[in-house]
């Protein structure tokens, strides 16, 4: 997923200065995005209030948009670098195509992840004849310093694993939860999973003490740790937790994710990951000029442009603005 706003905006990301060491119930409100025609989406990182979540960076919760008889999704072909880009879907399909010659249609829990490294490309569209509704999140996962210039990959995990307690199905899409791991490429220690809640349900999921979470609320009415959380909103819950509450009114969807705070400041700006301004700076100069990021071949349109860099400097400092 790109990041369209022509305004784009510096993050700077990472360090450990501002993680919260100890349980917290952050509540996180979304800013709302357009992206295209005809999808909207609701921005919860970064934040105003919190920059990362582990090694989650980004993260956009769209739907469920009734498109019958619209195009849905259309999202021109856009480089990525220093990053990994996460599609879920609980309904509808998105067309994944990236300069590695990819071409591959995520459905509702499946994992389209796609490891950018140095340098990649891709677009995202409804196909032409898709579902009526469309829902879902996209994410982003910072690497590391020593594995932010591997060579670009994507995969298509159809078969995830699963942890289950009684009202609670939790299905792996990142790192390990409960000791079970999902089969997706990861770089740091994370955690991502989609957990499905039965009406009246009231489970207890095992966390690691070490790690951060938040929590995303996808469809129902659930409750985390005590805290209502409507869907689109994003409860962020800190460290040292060693289980996590949940309760549920309804037939409820949320989305754990946590990770092990990521230390490195980093420097995030449109859809790029770096460490200096001159890196930022020379992989905008590469997108424009069609060379480092390959091409996406069958979208029907034109590839997007990159917008202005800022007039000052970009800085990598800490996780909270």
């Amino acid at each position: 997923m790109s990041n369209l706003d022509r305004q784009a905006e510096l993050s700077v990301c990472g360090g450990r200065g501002f993680v919260v060491a100890e349980p917290v119930r952050e509540l996180l409100t979304p800013r709302r995005v357009r992206l295209g025609e005809s999808t909207e989406v609701r921005r919860l990182l970064p934040n105003l209030g919190r920059r990362m979540v582990g090694a989650w960076a980004f993260v956009d919760h769209y739907g469920p948009d009734d498109i019958a008889g619209e195009p849905g999704m259309q999202v021109p072909p856009h480089p990525h670098m220093g990053l990994q880009t996460v599609s879920w879907l609980h309904e509808g399909e998105v067309l994944h195509r990236d300069s590695l010659g990819s071409l591959r249609t995520i459905r509702p829990r499946e994992l389209g992840l796609m490891t950018s490294g140095r340098a990649i490309s891709h677009s995202e569209e409804s196909p032409r004849s898709h579902a009526r509704f469309l829902h879902g999140a996209q994410l982003w996962v910072a690497l590391p310093d020593a594995h932010r210039h591997v060579e670009p990959h994507f995969q298509h995990h159809t078969d995830l694993p699963t942890v289950s307690a009684p009202g609670l199905t939790a299905t792996l899409i990142l790192g390990e939860l409960d000791g079970t791991t999902s089969p997706g490429t990861t770089y740091t220690p994370i955690t991502g999973a989609d957990i499905a809640l039965t009406a009246g349900a009231e489970a207890r999921l095992p966390l690691d003490p070490d790690f951060e979470y938040a929590v995303l609320s996808m469809s129902g009415q659930a409750e985390v740790d005590g805290v209502p959380v409507l869907p689109g909103s994003m409860l962020y819950l800190g460290c040292g937790r060693t289980g996590l509450p949940l309760r549920a009114d309804t037939d409820a969807g949320l989305m754990l994710l946590g990770g092990e705070p990521f230390e490195e400041e980093i420097v995030m700006w449109w859809n790029f990951v770096g460490r200096s301004h001159e890196e930022i700076e020379e992989a905008r100069q590469g997108w424009m000029e069609t060379s480092r990021f390959g091409e996406v071949r069958g979208y029907d349109g034109d590839r997007l442009p990159a917008p202005e860099l800022p007039p000052v400097a970009l800085k990598p400092r800490g996780r909270v603005r």
